[in-house]
C-alpha cells in the first residue's frame, strides 16, 4: 500500500493541474490575456487598461469606468457592461455575442469587426463610434443613439438624431 501512495499523489496532481490552470483568478490585475471569466467588477475604475485577448465570459462590469481601454479580440460572451462607461474603448475583432450594454456609454468606441450578435444595446450611446464590419444580427438596438456613428458597411455615417437605427 505504501508503494502506491507516491503514484496516487502524482496521478492526483496531474489530474488537477489542467483544471486549476483553466480557472479564473478574479484577483489578477488587468492585463492582456487575463482570465476574468465569471468575475464581478461592478463600479470599479479600469480606465485605459489593456485587456487584449482577455477571457471575460459572463463577467460583470456594471457601472464600471473602462474609458479608453483596449479589448482587441477579447472573449466577452454574455458579459455585462450595464451602465458602464466605455467611451473611446477599442473592441476590434472582439467576441461580444449576447453581451449586455444596456445604457452603456460607447461614444467614439472602435467596434470594427466586433461580433455583437444578439447583444443588448438598449439605450446605449454609440455616438461617433465605428461599427465597420460589426456583426449586429439579432442585436437589441432599441433606443440606441447612433448619431455620427460609422455604420457597419464602413461608408455610411449615421445622421444626427439616429435613434434605434442608422439614418
Amino acid at each position: 500500500m505504501k508503494a502506491l501512495r507516491p503514484w496516487f499523489l502524482a496521478l492526483l496532481i496531474l489530474a488537477l493541474a489542467p483544471v486549476s490552470a483553466a480557472l479564473a483568478d478574479c484577483t489578477d490585475p488587468p492585463g492582456p490575456a487575463v482570465n476574468w471569466r465569471r468575475c464581478i467588477f461592478d463600479r470599479l475604475d479600469f480606465t485605459n487598461v489593456d485587456l487584449t485577448g482577455a477571457e471575460l465570459r459572463d463577467a460583470s462590469f456594471y457601472r464600471a469606468d473602462m474609458s479608453g481601454s483596449r479589448f482587441e479580440k477579447v472573449k466577452a460572451f454574455r458579459a455585462k457592461f450595464v451602465n458602464a462607461i466605455l467611451a473611446g474603448a477599442k473592441f476590434p475583432g472582439a467576441d461580444l455575442r449576447e453581451a449586455d450594454f444596456t445604457k452603456a456609454n460607447l461614444s467614439a468606441a472602435d467596434l470594427v469587426g466586433a461580433d455583437l450578435r444578439r447583444a443588448r444595446l438598449f439605450e446605449a450611446n454609440l455616438r461617433d463610434s465605428d461599427l465597420t464590419g460589426a456583426k449586429l444580427d439579432g442585436a437589441d438596438m432599441a433606443r440606441v443613439d447612433l448619431s455620427g456613428a460609422i455604420w457597419k458597411d464602413g461608408k455610411r455615417i449615421c445622421a444626427e438624431g439616429s435613434i434605434g437605427r442608422c439614418n
